[in-house]
């Protein structure tokens, strides 16, 4: 023999009212702990935004463009999410592209210092060579200069027939005191020859033949002796 058992009287209007009354309760705790739990990430944004512009600035564009790119990209997703009110995706958006706008400041900054230096070794690559040539330049007229100083100097020591004068001839005597040796008595000079006159021909005085011209030595008032030795003796 089946049994049927039925409910008791009461109890269904019971269990739909305490249904009813947990339905709003739930809706609000839902509301509260979504607000509560991801608010909106303002700051993360601004921060995001402030690392774009300082990365613009510091010349990203020019030495590090993919990275500037990511972050630009990384910011505006999160954008989008924000106004989704997708708070949380948002947040880790805007968190990478702060760390990609970063690093391409570094890099930015890193590649403007390196090509600093490198105008600096060009400047002091053209200062050393304009310091050679000017040295090379000194040099050329130092020479040319030593060269014209030669020149005027041999013209200056030119003989009368226009040759360079000889050492020996333009150097001056020397001073006997000076060397220290004894001077040397003067030379004596010769005896003069004789004139025109004593060397002409004998004058013939007389019948006594030709007579010669007296010696130098000889009394001049012996005609005798003289007559008798031009004569070969004869009387």
């Amino acid at each position: 023999m089946a049994h049927r058992f039925s409910p008791l009287p009461g109890f269904g209007w019971c269990r739909t009212v305490q249904v009813a009354g947990a339905l709003p309760l739930l809706a609000v705790l839902l509301v509260l702990g979504g607000c509560a739990s991801v608010p909106p990430p303002d700051a993360a944004m601004n921060q995001a935004q402030a690392g774009l512009q300082a990365a613009r600035q510091a010349g990203a564009a020019d030495y590090d463009p993919v990275d500037l790119g990511f972050a630009q990209d990384k910011f505006q997703q999160a954008q989008t999410a924000m106004s989704n009110r997708k708070f949380g995706p948002a947040a880790d958006l805007a968190a990478e592209s702060s760390a990609d706008s970063s690093l391409a400041r570094t890099k930015a900054m890193l590649g403007a210092a390196r090509a600093q230096i490198q105008l600096k070794l060009q400047a002091n690559t053209r200062q050393r060579a304009q310091n050679e040539q000017a040295k090379a330049e000194n040099a050329q007229h130092e020479a040319q200069q030593r060269a014209q100083l030669a020149q005027q100097q041999a013209a200056t020591q030119v003989g009368p027939d226009g040759q360079p004068a000889s050492a020996s001839s333009t150097a001056a005597p020397a001073n006997p005191a000076s060397t220290g040796l004894p001077a040397q008595a003067p030379m004596q000079q010769d005896m003069p020859a004789p004139s025109a006159a004593t060397l002409a021909s004998p004058t013939q005085q007389g019948g006594n033949g030709f007579q010669t011209v007296p010696d130098a030595g000889q009394p001049a008032g012996n005609p005798a002796s003289s007559s008798s030795t031009n004569t070969g003796g004869q009387p």
